[in-house]
């Protein structure tokens, strides 16, 4: 019996090898597709000049500065404290199906907390969570999670990120579509989540790309060594159509970013 089982485990590695090859092989393919949709670009900034012209914060803590590099974003220093996160938005609200571009460099050494990019948040629309979340910034002058997740219709996609505890520190890549006024995070994830292998070192420029439809988020995420694509699927949820692009840090995170870009399809 033991022969027979040891003999079976290689096969289930090799099949889930195979799996994961042919997974992101048609995660690649659909993106390709996807990304050879007309689209019009709608939205830019280099990430040079200042901030404010194009962005809003969420914060009192998080510090954003530009330089001829790009825009780097900074949030607090200490673990745990709602406070010391922070989210960047753009000053517009997009419609219909996005792509999304800029370049990433990461600038701290965490094994902890995530990086998350929302796609067309808006307010649940209950009071006081106004669709335009412009109307209700005083009450994220704390930006604590559960006042997106709990409020907020957006896409949610994770990545430079870490798990906040326990001995496993791999990097993953996860996506969400929250559900306002249900159970915090329950029922959001978008299948599947990845574990990429030699991204986002720090000081290592990062080229990403999303491009979002109704129904599916295609990524791709490039350095000098490699090209990584992830595809997520929203088979059940209520789709997104309208809202602003955000750029979240958790607590103790540092991130530059630069040449941002949105189009959308004609």
């Amino acid at each position: 019996m033991r022969k027979t089982i040891m003999a079976f485990v290689p096969l289930l590695l090799c099949s889930a090898v195979v799996c994961f090859a042919q997974q992101n092989g048609i995660s690649k393919e659909a993106f390709t597709q996807a990304n050879k949709e007309n689209w019009e670009t709608i939205f830019t900034d280099s990430c040079t000049g200042n901030w404010e012209r194009n962005w809003f914060l969420d914060g009192e803590i998080a510090a954003v500065s530009n330089d001829k590099n790009g825009m780097q974003l900074t949030a607090g220093p200490q673990f745990k404290n709602d406070a010391h996160h922070m989210v960047l938005w753009t000053q517009e609200s997009f419609k219909g199906d996005l792509k999304i571009e800029y370049e990433f460099t990461r600038l701290d050494f965490e094994t902890r907390c995530v990086n998350i990019l929302y796609i067309q948040a808006s307010g649940s629309g209950k009071e006081p969570f106004s669709e335009d979340i412009t109307k209700w910034n005083d009450l994220r002058k704390i930006p604590a999670m559960r006042m997106y997740f709990d409020h907020m219709n957006t896409y949610h996609i994770s990545y430079a990120a870490f798990p906040n505890s326990g001995d496993n520190r791999k990097s993953y890549l996860r996506a969400r579509r929250y559900v306002p006024h249900k159970k915090g995070l329950e029922g959001t994830d978008l299948h599947p989540d990845y574990y990429p292998e030699g991204l986002f070192a720090p000081g290592v420029p990062h080229k990403i790309t999303v491009i979002k439809t109704n129904r599916k988020i295609f990524m791709r995420i490039s350095n000098n060594e490699q090209s990584y694509y992830c595809q997520f699927n929203n088979p059940d949820l209520p789709i997104i159509e309208e809202g602003r692009i955000g750029l979240r840090l958790m607590f103790t995170r540092s991130s530059r970013f630069s040449n941002f870009k949105i189009s959308q399809k004609k």
